[in-house]
């Protein structure tokens, strides 16, 4: 069984999907490992630490020659794939939706395409969960790449010149990111505020210390979707929520959307409307920016500065974290793969709950029920 890691070539991006920790542990398993040279560089993993760790070292053809798994954060180009063993399994972020065509292209390769991000959200597989793993660190570097741009303290200082009074964060989506965004602004010393149209959500906001902020008029609406996704709301409900955030976000200093509906481009949460009523020197973190934006006018990559407001969203926001993103995906690839470790057969042999969520392509078809019709 031989495993290829290779360097990541997409534009942004730091990370690499294996550590020196995760090589021993494969090797462990009896797998051979093959790291591209330079793979781990920009995630600050010299090419030494691969070697020391028991990973064969090389070109990007040489890695990939005789491979049966290739392991990816971001997928590979399927030119670069050219010598890995018919049939060999590809797992890595995909962006099935919206890379549809390069899902075809695996699958006429011939390819097993497994994404990642498709893993789904039951107990058992929570520690292969990407989108958890990532989404985590995205909310801790949202408020800090905030806190940055915000040109004020945080937390109330009490001096002799006088008092500085608490920055106000406001949280808008309380999934993992938003969960993280909330404790890192209170750890920060602000006051904090949060949304979200799961109802379930108000309890967790309150154990962080945070105020809820949500919609009562609107009954029978819960928000919540497969998997513990959020889902569209209805157009009362939308009109209702625009209205309660409307009055609440001027009052604010910081504000951090976190919104995305799994294959559908990011709901629009801020308009420019709402942003023209906030304070001068204010800023907004767009985590969404990426998949469209949470927030009219936002762009990825650039400061944005429109009514006094700075908006700021990364194309990539795990990335700008790259040794921790990359420790905690390299593991979710090897809880995936070692879990189904089959000792007899040498490699993994996926179930049908995990391995029918995941794989997109095989036996030159396109598999997957959620890319069909």
């Amino acid at each position: 069984m031989r495993i290829a890691v290779l360097k990541e070539r997409a534009p942004g991006e730091t990370r690499v999907a294996a550590t020196p920790e995760t090589v021993k542990k494969f090797v462990a398993l009896g797998a051979a490992v093959a790291v591209e040279e330079g793979a781990g560089e920009a995630a600050s993993v010299s090419d030494a630490a691969y070697r020391e760790a028991g990973a064969e070292l090389g070109s990007a053809a040489g890695v990939v020659k005789g491979a049966d798994i290739v392991l990816g954060i971001q997928a590979p180009d399927a030119a670069l794939l050219q010598g890995a063993k018919p049939g060999a399994w590809v797992a890595a972020l995909f962006d099935p939706f919206g890379y549809r065509e390069r899902v075809d292209v695996y699958a006429a390769a011939g390819f097993e395409a497994l994404a990642m991000e498709f893993m789904p959200r039951i107990t058992r597989a929570q520690s292969m969960d990407v989108l958890s793993s990532q989404s985590n660190l995205a909310g801790y570097k949202a408020v800090i790449a905030a806190a940055d741009g915000y040109g004020r303290a945080f937390p109330m200082m009490m001096t002799a010149a006088g008092t500085i009074q608490a920055a106000k964060v406001f949280v808008m989506g309380v999934g993992v990111a938003g969960l993280q965004a909330i404790a890192t602004a209170r750890r920060l010393g602000a006051q904090v505020s949060a949304t979200d149209v799961r109802s379930a959500t108000k309890e967790q906001i309150q154990s962080l210390g945070a105020k809820p902020v949500f919609v009562e008029s609107v009954a029978g609406i819960e928000g919540e979707g497969s998997g513990g996704y959020a889902t569209e709301m209805s157009e009362e409900y939308q009109k209702a929520q625009a209205e309660l955030v409307s009055g609440h976000i001027a009052r604010q200093d910081i504000v951090i959307t976190t919104a995305l509906i799994p294959g559908r481009a990011a709901p629009r949460l801020i308009s420019d409307a709402q942003i023209a009523t906030m304070k001068p020197g204010s800023v907004i973190f767009d985590l969404a920016v990426a998949q469209g934006g949470n927030v009219e006018g936002s762009a990825a990559d650039q400061v944005i500065e429109k009514h006094g407001v700075k908006i700021v969203g990364y194309s990539n926001t795990a990335a700008h974290l790259a040794a921790d993103a990359s420790a905690l995906f390299a593991r979710n690839h090897y809880n995936f793969l070692s879990a189904f470790w089959d000792k007899a057969a040498g490699r993994p042999v996926l179930d049908e709950e995990i391995g029918d969520a995941v794989r997109l392509t095989r036996g030159g078809e396109v598999v997957n029920e959620r890319l069909k019709g």
